[in-house]
């Protein structure tokens, strides 16, 4: 199995150089300064114990493959790049959505009869061209998974097993998808964290978006694994080693890419309690704000978790 990782970022990259290291066939496809950078220097892997670096195949663009029975794709790239991404990928091979977000896989189930879904619970860093740091150690990660949208198969159990020799933790999950909205119930926090940084009060600042999100799930009908499952999943395997500034979308924000994942994590709740009839004056609020802010260059922690808050109660009426 040759693992093509389609998006060589944070996750995505650290599963690629964790994978390498392992003695696995890994190839990337990147862009810009970060695919000029491995293709000079190699893909860094900055973990607990040192730096580690890997001579990958690497290509700007999944037509440059030369595609071979056996290979198997894993988009790595953030929600709002997956359409333009599955666009160019000509290839019958299993896809692999090791992505946050619960859209991504109905974009790729378009267009690939097989397709996996991983929950991702990987504390990780990208903010330099070429280098990508794992921040818990010895166990760099959490990676269930799951045929989408529902079952597990032989596939599964090869990718799972790789992940395992990378020194991931990984189980099989025919119901992969419930987990992968407690995530997103997680994940609704990012924006607001990018906004206000790790100021006093963010934590209740984030409740308001969980809450919503809880409601607009279980109005949907739609399961989710509960905070004690996830808890007990996670129990004291994931240890944080080394300084983690803040997660996707505070990097977002600090590396001025000008984009930002909101749509897909608070716009999912937004979306649903729309359709739903339920309200959701946070999530909006945490969407409108963090996209703004990403359109703007502005730094993480420009607001304060008191004027997040009060700027909920205004969109609230």
């Amino acid at each position: 199995m040759r693992w093509i990782i389609y998006g060589p970022g944070a996750v995505g990259g650290v599963v690629a150089g964790r994978l390498a290291g392992s003695g696995q066939e890994v190839a990337v496809v990147a862009r810009g300064a970060h695919l000029a950078a491995i293709r000079r220097d190699g893909l860094t892997l900055r973990q607990l114990g040192g730096d580690s670096v890997h001579r990958l195949e690497s290509y700007g663009d999944p037509a440059e493959i030369e595609w071979r029975p056996g290979d198997v794709v894993v988009l790595g790239m953030k929600s709002m790049d997956t359409e333009d991404a599955l666009r160019r990928l000509e290839v019958d091979a299993p896809v692999v959505c090791l992505q946050n977000g619960v859209v991504n896989e109905r974009l790729a189930l378009r267009r690939f009869p097989r397709v996996y879904s991983v929950c991702v619970m990987l504390p990780a860093a990208h903010l330099a061209p070429g280098v990508v740091e794992a921040q818990c150690a010895p166990v760099p990660g959490i990676l269930d998974l799951g045929r989408y949208p529902h079952g597990v198969d032989d596939t599964a159990a090869s990718l799972s097993e790789g992940l395992r020799k990378a020194g991931f933790h990984s189980e099989l999950r025919p119901d992969v998808m419930r987990w992968k909205y407690r995530k997103l119930l997680m994940n609704l926090g990012n924006a607001v964290e990018a906004l206000c940084g790790h100021a006093d009060g963010l934590e209740d600042a984030a409740r308001p978006l969980r809450e919503e999100g809880e409601a607009v799930l279980r109005a949907a009908g739609i399961p989710f694994a509960s905070a004690a499952e996830d808890a007990e999943r996670r129990g004291d395997i994931l240890q944080l080693r080394l300084q983690r500034d803040g997660g996707s979308s505070w990097q977002s924000l600090a590396r001025g890419t000008g984009t930002v994942e909101a749509d897909y994590l608070n716009g999912e709740i937004v979306l649903l309690g729309r359709l739903h009839g339920v309200p959701t004056p946070a999530n909006e609020t945490a969407r409108r704000l963090v996209v703004d802010a990403a359109r703007r260059g502005t730094p993480p922690g420009s607001l304060t978790p008191a004027r997040f808050l009060e700027a909920v109660r205004e969109a609230a009426g």
